[in-house]
């Protein structure tokens, strides 16, 4: 059994060529790509380029978007992002979620004099810093949980 680990998809592995060849692009296409910042791979310390597996996925679908539909491309450009403005905005929500899914659970909130207010984890104790904190306990009432 192959006990290898799973290559991460964001890693800057591949070199242009190899990029190229993955894609089924020409290299000079590639660095059309990056000049008019449709696909914009790693670069090392030498300046080279440095593909991912994320950034070969990206690159077949600019060559599908091109071929396929008829797409120009400051039209995939565009798409690109826009695309990449949903994923960052997907990111946030799932992290506002698990925010309030915590903060949900949780019962108990200290508040500092300055009006910062911080939920803590079951069983976790205030901590009285400055004279003035306050401690409130929280219990929802029926009319916000139906």
């Amino acid at each position: 059994m192959d006990r290898s680990p799973i290559p991460d998809m964001d890693a800057p592995v591949y070199v242009i060529s190899v990029a190229a060849e993955l894609a089924g692009m020409h290299a000079q296409t590639l660095r059309q790509y990056d000049r008019l910042g449709i696909v914009t791979p790693s670069r090392t310390r030498g300046g080279g380029r440095r593909y991912s597996a994320r950034d070969i996925e990206m690159l077949r679908e600019v060559q599908r978007l091109s071929q396929e539909e008829g797409v120009s491309l400051a039209g995939i450009a565009r798409i690109m992002e826009v695309e990449a403005q949903v994923d960052t905005l997907r990111a946030r929500v799932h992290e506002l979620q698990d925010q309030l899914q915590y903060a949900s659970a949780a019962r108990v909130f200290a508040a500092a004099p300055g009006g910062q207010i911080v939920a803590l984890r079951p069983g976790e104790r205030a901590r009285r810093r400055a004279p003035g904190t306050s401690l409130v306990v929280w219990r929802p009432s029926a009319d916000l949980h139906p």
